[in-house]
């Protein structure tokens, strides 16, 4: 594998990691039709235990089948899937190297819908069992819980990057005093992925800011400085100035359904602020398989600037 000059340059940000983690990730940044461009398009089928079987695999039953998600990520030139323990263990022998796997380590559910908390269900020892690249781990910032989702990914991280894994960080912030305009408001979207920065994240997850600015202090700051805002793209290039200047892998996820048309614009939209890319689940492997791939391609097509 023969590293671009783009993937070269995003490594050579990731001052103190080893020659391992830095494998790992330039094997993410090179795999599949992105491979090499700085841009990325991950699957992430954690659906399940967030939100149930039915609500994530009904309306396209051949997904409750883990080996569909491999081989859609795999046929659709994807460059890494992401999912938890069990559904990684369900396909990592019949599909060992046939793409990056990013262990998600831990899960909430929809049966504890009170609790901004989520469980460990991984661990960085199963990463490296199945084969996995990286490790995912998703924090709350704001809820009563954040400080202990940090301590725990704190000592993650540490684990992870001695063995020579990747992190990838999901930061939703949630709970507390948040509104749920303010869960992806501008302002705290940025705090977010800044705090997945400050954590140690080598890839940042966070969602597409909207305009809506939810903290009175942070308010004065951006009117002061006229911070620019008005645009999905503005609001992208401001998250990813705010994740250590763009020195940071940044993707944003593709939320609840949506049409084709309505999904398509909006990644338009997050090319055109710099993001990395995107890391898309329900709004792909919900759609019946032809129509999943094509959507896909679609959105790789925008990333290489065709569409």
């Amino acid at each position: 594998m023969r590293i671009t000059r783009v993937v070269k340059n995003i490594l050579s940000h990731y001052e103190s990691d080893n020659p391992g983690t830095k494998a790992n990730l330039a094997r993410i940044l090179m795999q599949g039709k992105l491979g090499g461009s700085g841009r990325l398009v991950i699957l992430p089928v954690d659906q399940g235990f967030e939100h149930g079987p039915a609500r994530s695999f009904a309306s396209n039953p051949d997904a409750y089948d883990p080996h569909y998600h491999f081989q859609l990520a795999v046929d659709a030139g994807l460059s890494a899937y992401a999912a938890p323990l069990g559904m990684i263990e369900a396909g990592a022998n019949s599909f060992a190297g046939a793409i990056p796997l990013i262990l998600k380590v831990n899960s909430c559910n929809s049966l504890a819908p009170g609790i901004k908390d989520q469980a460990l269900t991984g661990s960085v020892a199963d990463a490296l069992r199945l084969g996995c690249g990286a490790i995912g781990f998703t924090i709350y910032p704001g809820s009563d819980k954040a400080f202990s989702m940090m301590e725990e990914i704190k000592e993650m991280i540490l684990e992870a990057k001695s063995y020579g894994l990747a992190v990838v960080v999901w930061s939703y912030p949630r709970g507390g005093d948040l509104t749920k305009a303010g869960e992806t408001a501008v302002d705290v979207t940025a705090y977010a992925a800044h705090m997945a920065a400050l954590l140690g994240a080598h890839i940042i997850k966070v969602k597409p800011p909207t305009d809506h600015i939810e903290q009175e202090e942070a308010k004065k700051v951006y009117e002061k400085q006229n911070i620019p805002v008005s645009t999905l793209a503005q609001r992208i290039e401001h998250v990813r100035q705010s994740s250590f200047d763009k020195k940071r892998i940044i993707v944003f996820s593709g939320g609840g359904a949506k049409g084709s048309d309505e999904l398509k614009d909006e990644i338009r939209q997050i090319r055109d602020g710099g993001a990395n890319g995107s890391i898309i689940g329900r709004n792909v492997f919900q759609r019946p398989r032809d129509e999943a791939l094509a959507l896909l391609q679609d959105i790789i097509q925008i990333y290489q600037g065709k569409q």
